[in-house]
């Protein structure tokens, strides 16, 4: 029979969480509490969650059954058929949070793919959420009813939309959608300042934009394993100033000193 869960998000913030153990076990899960807010103690009455992190088997089964007993939900680090919740491998993008479990199956295989989604989240998808939040008024004043609110911004957050969360859009971007609308998100332009020649020093987000452009204007200073990084049907545009075009333009140019290890 497969086994279910329910993934939550809980607030924690100043909230007491029982911890018990010593070690690099309980101290990965002690940065984890505190990081989410929490105030990890030994014991605390109205505590209602509770990890425990002793390598002892018996002393372990003993903690887990007292907390259990007095209504605690309990978590006990490497013994997933005692735990009442398990802990997800984490993307912190505050305020959005990307969660990875398998239901204590295997830690390991949820870091990895922690790791994976890192790389390919955007750094500013939280000033996005931030900046979606605090917009509401704006949205509602903009889009009264509420069928043609969703559909607006579910459209903005679409692939290739101006609220595109994995395409780069940050806050500023929630204030020009607000002002107008209708204005097509991928007619645009991106402009990146390269600081080295090796396509293989190119930042995730440099990486994507190439990768989606429907057109890149570059000097004729930049290398050709660059622009290869381009989609194989983008236009390729050399010239001395961008030329704008429908779709997403990215606009290459070589930095005065391409000596840098980034780009």
């Amino acid at each position: 029979m497969r086994e279910t869960g329910l993934p939550i998000v809980v607030r924690l913030d100043g909230k007491p969480v029982i911890l018990l153990g010593e070690g690099e076990a309980a101290d990965a899960k002690r940065r984890l509490l505190e990081r989410a807010g929490a105030m990890p103690v030994e014991d605390h009455p109205n505590a209602r969650l509770a990890i425990v992190a002793l390598e002892d088997e018996a002393d372990a089964v003993e903690a887990a059954m007292r907390l259990k007993a007095r209504g605690l939900l309990v978590n006990v680090v490497d013994r997933p058929a005692l735990c009442d919740f398990t802990l997800p491998a984490i993307v912190d993008r505050s305020p959005v949070l990307v969660a990875v479990a398998t239901g204590g199956a295997s830690a390991g295989l949820a870091a990895a793919l922690r790791q994976r989604i890192e790389a390919w989240l955007p750094a500013g998808v939280g000033s996005l959420a931030s900046a979606l939040s605090a917009a509401r008024g704006a949205m509602r004043t903009r889009f009264p009813e509420g069928r043609a609110r969703r559909t607006a911004l579910a459209s903005a957050l679409a692939p290739g939309g101006v609220l595109d969360p994995l395409g780069g859009a940050d806050a500023d971007a929630v204030v020009r959608w607000l002002a107008d609308p209708a204005a097509g998100a991928g007619d645009r332009v991106e402009r990146i300042v390269l600081t080295s020649a090796d396509p293989d020093n190119l930042t995730l987000r440099a990486a994507r934009l190439l990768a989606d452009a429907d057109r890149v204007c570059h000097r004729r200073d930049v290398p050709a394993a660059i622009l290869s990084r381009a989609r194989a049907d983008a236009e390729r545009v050399a010239c001395d100033a961008v030329q704008p075009g429908p779709g997403l333009t990215v606009d290459l140019t070589m930095a005065a000193d391409p000596s840098s290890p980034r780009t």
